[in-house]
């Protein structure tokens, strides 16, 4: 194969990868943008405000719910984090948004079988819980100032009212749109380079070094 024709199958590889993914990258954007817009900070300390136990499940469900790829995750729970959610609640729902996917669990179980659905979500269960012990002990950030946040005065109202605000609608859209801006060029290299990875390198390598 020419070099001209691995780059052109290479990014033409990547650009499939990246329509496969479309729908996780457009979900967890729209999600982030929500977020920002829907819900109050003072709603989102009292739900994931902490790392105690019934915070770091109801991360973990949100995050499984949210199911998103890595990129458009890192990007919700940023914006979980600058709304008032504790450090290490936004990340584990980060992990639980990539790592327990209940769409691939069934994926898995059906072409792979069960033990590898099962061992997904032991995994990342082990993961969290790894997260939780040694987060809070090791990291210690101080969230950027939210300006919508701090002069949220109407923490109170109702999330159906807020929904049907026209001016919180387009700030949503307003903040998604920021939240893929900022990540763009992440994406774009990252999916460039998957496409390389995938075509460039032979078979017998992934398959000796990932398959025993």
């Amino acid at each position: 194969m020419s070099a001209g024709s691995t780059i052109w199958h290479s990014l033409e590889e990547g650009f499939f990868m990246l329509w496969q993914t479309l729908w996780a990258l457009v979900l967890g954007f729209t999600l982030s943008g929500a977020v920002q817009a829907f819900v109050s900070r003072r709603a989102m300390v009292r739900t994931m405000g902490d790392h105690r136990p019934a915070a770091i499940v109801r991360a973990s469900l949100f995050g499984m719910a949210s199911s998103s790829c890595s990129y458009a995750a890192s990007a919700l729970a940023r914006s979980l984090f600058v709304r008032g959610a504790d450090f290490t609640t936004a990340i584990v729902f980060m992990v639980a948004s990539t790592n327990l996917v209940i769409e691939l669990g069934l994926v898995m179980w059906l072409l792979l079988g069960w033990q590898f659905a099962v061992a997904e979500f032991i995994g990342g269960s082990i993961m969290i819980a790894l997260l939780t012990a040694m987060l809070p002990r090791t990291v210690r950030p101080t969230a950027p100032r939210d300006e919508e946040a701090a002069e949220d005065a109407d923490g109170d109202v109702p999330l159906g009212t807020r929904w049907r605000d026209p001016l919180r609608r387009r700030a949503a859209a307003r903040y998604t749109l920021a939240d893929l801006t900022m990540l763009r060029r992440e994406i774009v290299i990252g999916f460039v380079v998957a496409g390389f990875l995938a075509v460039g390198v032979p078979t017998r390598v992934w398959t000796s070094g990932f398959i025993t």
